[in-house]
């Protein structure tokens, strides 16, 4: 059954078209996420690593964790995670150790200097956090209700991949 086949009234094709708003807002804010980390990066004279890497810095924080469990906790948003895990490893960012329990695994850590570029992204970020909200462009309600409904459509993708099988 094509989209076009479902468009049976102006409401379901006001959805549809509100849905894919959201899929391509989704991708754009990513995308300009990304962005707004390099261009701090350049601000603040960080060249040696990317965006995806300093986020994946970021998510990580103070855990100690797998590839597998960054993929699982949603902390790593891109295509390779071991290839970005290996350069930020070789860089000096993170530790690495085979886990004691399961020798194919590997655990990761940030270093003192992954620690640093983790602080960047948090200063920038609590910035962001401040100014949205001193300028009136969300407020503790409005972050809410975005969050409340991303949520809901994580929870409905995950179940239409966990059904799918």
């Amino acid at each position: 059954m094509s989209l076009h086949s479902n468009l049976d009234s102006p409401s379901k094709i006001g959805f549809i078209t509100g849905y894919l708003d959201t899929l391509a807002m989704v991708e754009r804010l990513h995308r300009l996420l990304l962005d707004v980390i390099k261009d701090e990066f350049e601000r603040v004279g960080v060249l040696e690593i990317n965006a995806v890497q300093a986020l994946l810095l970021f998510n990580i924080g103070d855990n100690e964790v797998t590839a597998g469990e960054l993929k699982s906790r949603g902390y790593y948003q891109g295509s390779n995670v071991s290839y970005n895990l290996k350069k930020l490893v070789e860089m000096g960012f993170m530790h690495h150790q085979r886990c004691e329990i399961d020798r194919r695994s590997v655990r990761v850590r940030l270093t003192e200097k992954g620690r640093n570029i983790r602080d960047v992204v948090g200063e920038l970020f609590s910035r962001h956090a401040d100014g949205l909200e001193e300028k009136g462009v969300l407020g503790h309600d409005g972050i809410d209700t975005i969050n409340m409904s991303l949520r809901r459509m994580e929870r409905y993708w995950s179940d239409q991949i966990r059904y799918i099988y």
